[in-house]
């Protein structure tokens, strides 16, 4: 984005505005930056500022129908690598609607657009929303489904309920090792070959530094050892 627009700049304000703890600030920028747009392009930022600023999910998800709709009218290289973001907005308000077949046809879109999303921190939040949508909305869908790279499957629920259970106990004695191993594994699981040999080996290697209690090296053992993971 150009940093020189004024609906930019606007906006660059209202995040600062955000960091600062002054929300209301922040959604009057927001609000200037949508009524100065003057074209899709400038309208669709706006609206994706304006969207994290209402009160109600219906409101929520309508501000993000309008950002979406306005990166379709624009149609160009300047929102391509929005899409992913935007598809994931969209399936988590329909998510929080009580929609999870809609909110799971969105993380597929957004899914099926990650190739655009730029390498990095971005990247990486992007890919976390993306596979914590398909796995909350995974029983509405087959146990697997078709994506950017080809055929997928979803996170066996068993295997996923062995696993959380594990990162909650790490999390509740603050074992920073076993979590900084295994959930970046975990958390960007988008159903590949190479996610599911990502995260069996972060799991091996908690397990085979022996540090855990037994019962809890029990139960990673068996999750390592399950078809799902191989």
């Amino acid at each position: 984005m150009d940093p020189e627009l004024p609906v930019v700049r606007l906006c660059v304000e209202g995040m600062e505005a955000e960091a600062e703890g002054r929300p209301d600030v922040a959604q009057g920028l927001f609000q200037r930056a949508w009524d100065i747009a003057a074209d899709d392009y400038e309208a669709c930022i706006a609206a994706h500022y304006l969207a994290r600023h209402q009160s109600t999910p219906e409101d929520t998800l309508r501000w993000n129908q309008e950002c979406l709709d306005r990166a379709d009218l624009v149609g160009d290289e300047r929102v391509r690598s929005f899409y992913p973001s935007l598809y994931v907005n969209m399936g988590q308000g329909h998510r929080e609607l009580g929609q999870p077949a809609l909110a799971h046809a969105y993380f597929m879109q957004a899914l099926e657009r990650m190739h655009e999303v730029p390498e990095g921190h971005y990247g990486h939040w992007i890919r976390f929303a993306i596979a914590e949508g398909l796995r909350g909305t995974a029983s509405v869908a087959d146990s697997d489904w078709e994506g950017d790279s080809g055929k997928r499957r979803a996170f066996d629920e068993g295997i996923d309920g062995r696993v959380r259970e594990l990162l909650a106990r790490w999390c509740a004695r603050a074992d920073l090792k076993a979590l900084g191993l295994t959930l970046p594994a975990y958390l960007g699981y988008l159903g590949t070959d190479e996610d599911r040999m990502r995260l069996r080996t972060a799991l091996h290697s908690v397990h085979a530094a022996r540090w855990l209690p037994e019962d809890e090296q029990t139960v990673l053992g068996d999750v390592i050892g399950a078809p799902a993971l191989r």
